[in-house]
């Protein structure tokens, strides 16, 4: 099986599981809460946790457990990232946003309820140690000094008289970056590591990625349309948003992911076997949807 296929499993292997998780039956909360959350996805960020924990010979069920987290975490911060309030977006994953089907006093406790189920989740990691670990990790990326600052950040804008380039930079490890990094770490605790050169490499290398992935989102958001990627594309120039793309031009921001992809490679020569995160690197770079 080639590095796609593992790929695949990987994803198949987090829908049965989240599959498993959100069987419940509370009315129209918990029925919104599964249209947005099974609705498909890369489920990128839990594919590099059981990625990282299969590399570092971990332990799997707990690895699994943060994988169903850190993607309901996602998911809630999607929903409200598509509501009227922050990006207004009318369609996720090819379907009509969480909001425009349930309404968005719906679409608002939906999103907090798998916040707080993707807590929930990682309490039920039988090792307390890796539960308490993953639940600092992640609450720490998500909050106020992460995924938060990195939505805030957005909403405010750039400010045209200052360095462009470090400001989306700060906007995306923060808004992007952070959670694509806390999956790769999640990983390494699940397999006993949380701290040293391998930890530190993860690290490095999960920043680098999480910047590529916006770099690349920018791009596609002008080159491609919503059929292709499933959500609106223009958006960002329609709301003469500052961008990677309108910075550099499409073709200059895919340069630079590619140096920032070369040097996230490079972060990874002291890991064995990483050969599946090299891969992935390059095929986050050249991704199309």
């Amino acid at each position: 099986m080639g590095f796609g296929g593992k790929l695949a499993g990987y994803a198949e292997l987090v829908n049965a599981s989240l599959r498993e998780e959100t069987q419940l039956d509370n009315g129209v909360v918990s029925e919104a809460m599964r249209y947005s959350l099974l609705s498909g996805g890369k489920r990128t960020r839990a594919c590099l946790t059981l990625a990282v924990c299969d590399m570092l010979g971990g332990d799997r069920r707990s690895a699994l457990l943060a994988a169903d987290a850190i993607e309901m975490l996602h998911c809630y911060s999607l929903i409200h990232d598509d509501l009227p309030c922050m990006d207004d977006d009318d369609y996720r994953r090819g379907q009509l946003s969480c909001h425009k089907k349930y309404g968005e006093a719906t679409a608002m406790l939906a999103g907090d309820a798998l916040l707080t189920l993707a807590f929930r989740t990682l309490s039920r990691i039988e090792d307390a140690e890796i539960s308490r670990r993953c639940t600092a990790l992640l609450s720490e990326a998500a909050g106020f000094n992460g995924m938060i600052l990195g939505q805030e950040l957005d909403l405010k804008g750039v400010d045209a008289g200052k360095e462009i380039s470090a400001q989306l930079d700060r906007i995306n490890e923060n808004k992007t970056g952070k959670l694509i990094t806390v999956s790769l770490l999640m990983g390494a605790v699940c397999s006993g590591i949380s701290s040293g050169d391998i930890y530190d490499a993860l690290e490095r290398y999960g920043k680098g990625i999480g910047l590529v992935f916006q770099i690349v989102d920018d791009v596609l958001d002008v080159t491609s349309s919503l059929e292709e990627l499933g959500k609106k594309t223009g958006s960002d120039e329609a709301n003469s948003k500052l961008t990677y793309c309108s910075l550099y031009g499409a073709e200059g921001a895919m340069s630079r992911a590619e140096e920032i992809t070369a040097r996230c490679i490079e972060a990874l020569g002291g890991i064995g076997d990483s050969e599946f995160l090299e891969w992935y690197a390059n095929d986050l770079l050249h991704r199309n949807k």
